[in-house]
């Protein structure tokens, strides 16, 4: 695993990744290949530019002209839309990146002979479970067309294991730096810090685990170099949960801010109530979680208040104001 490609790469979770993988392998070699749309970021890769292990490649995954001449020997494919909010306005976005875009990255990585192809899942083609967790065998019941199309994209690649190896990781949430900020937890740290309000969903009793970004890319890392490692589906969390109540309450806390700026909002349409899953089968394999959320929650707050120049462009792009408007406007 020594040339990669790395699709979705000027995202959160993609631009930790190839900062994770040139970091710890030397040897490796990384082509990003981002769309660069509103959540896609090339200040997310800056300081890799003069990295003579590095290449950025602007380019579409549902458009194989635009990566065609390219010859990675492993795929890592982060491209996605991925925020649930934009997917009740505008589903048919997510489900021509999400599964047509990984159809023809299969496609590709089918002729250029890849030895591995990673697609990157989420928890969240489960659906909601009121008790217990999902393991890699439990039957999916996606509820958003982000999670729908994300099965999907699944089920397409796992199609795909005849031509090369596939492995499938299904995460719980991330946090940490980069993370555009609409998502809750990068949302909520930066209103915090400008004096705005938190948007709380329903009554804030919604729970999720929290994984810090660092602790998925290693075990996304971990699965693409272990031999031994059988291919198909992977859970990966920290397998630690919170409300989304307690989480606000816990960053309002760490920055000192009140609480009465937590306001609660209409909730949303189909808001999952719990996920929760299982990681038994990567740990098994050796792997293991390092952080737990609230050393997640410090690194990434001191990491949004080390960066504001970052988050204030982005928040005061027409598009997030636009954006922001429409979803929170009559709620607050």
């Amino acid at each position: 695993m020594k040339n990669i490609l790395v699709t979705g790469g000027a995202g959160f979770i993609g631009s930790n990744f190839i900062r994770y993988i040139l970091d710890k392998h030397k040897d490796c070699s990384v082509t990003c290949l981002d769309k660069l749309t509103y959540s896609g970021n090339i200040e997310n890769l800056k300081d890799l530019q003069n990295n003579k292990r590095f290449k950025f490649v602007k380019g579409d995954i549902c458009d194989r002209k635009d990566y065609d001449s390219l010859r990675p020997e492993t795929i890592i494919n982060f491209a996605a839309e991925s925020h649930v909010d934009r997917s009740i306005l505008e589903p048919a976005d997510f489900w021509k990146t999400n599964v047509e875009g990984t159809k023809s990255l299969l496609e590709f990585a089918k002729d250029v002979k890849v030895e591995l192809f990673v697609q990157i899942s989420t928890d969240e083609v489960y659906g909601s479970i009121e008790k217990g967790k999902f393991n890699e065998g439990s039957p999916a019941d996606p509820t958003s067309d982000y999670s729908k199309s994300k099965l999907e994209a699944d089920k397409v690649a796992l199609e795909y294991s005849k031509y090369f190896k596939i492995i499938i990781t299904r995460t719980c949430n991330n946090v940490g730096p980069y993370q555009y900020p609409e998502k809750v937890i990068p949302l909520f740290i930066t209103n915090a810090l400008e004096g705005k309000a938190l948007p709380l969903y329903g009554d804030g009793l919604n729970a999720r685990e929290w994984i810090y970004v660092l602790d998925n890319c290693e075990a996304i890392d971990f699965l693409a170099r272990k031999q031994d490692a059988p291919e198909g589906i992977y859970n990966i969390s920290s397998e630690r949960e919170t409300t989304n109540l307690a989480l606000t309450k816990k960053i309002l806390k760490k920055l000192n801010k009140p609480e009465d700026l937590m306001k609660f909002v209409k909730d949303r349409p189909g808001h999952d109530r719990r996920y929760a899953i299982e990681c038994e089968k990567i740990k098994a394999l050796g792997w293991k979680c390092e952080n737990d959320i609230d050393s997640a929650l410090d690194k990434t707050i001191q990491w949004y208040l080390d960066n504001k120049d970052w988050w204030n462009n982005i928040k005061a792009k027409k598009e997030y104001t636009d954006y922001y408007k429409k979803q929170y406007g009559e709620r607050l």
